[in-house]
């Protein structure tokens, strides 16, 4: 029996380390986000910290990607 896609992420936040420490680094990234986004004005440095931001969103997101699909071809 597999795992939903919801608890193989729990999962591999309380036993892998790399996974959990992504994870974390992509929430407060993505919150990052979230506030600068919600300035009524962005000023041109704001708009390139939020260029920023997404793309290191993004590398921690492939990270944890490339380590579900790691843990995912290591269960079968």
């Amino acid at each position: 029996m597999g795992a939903s896609g919801a608890d193989l992420i729990e999962t591999l936040t309380r036993e892998n380390e790399e996974f959990k420490k992504a994870r974390e680094q992509h929430g407060h990234l993505a919150k990052q986000l979230d506030d600068l986004e919600k300035k009524p004005f962005l000023t041109p440095q704001d708009e390139v910290e939020i260029k920023v931001l997404k793309k290191k969103k993004l590398v921690y997101k492939d990270q944890m990607e490339k380590l579900l699909s790691q843990y995912r071809t290591g269960r079968k």
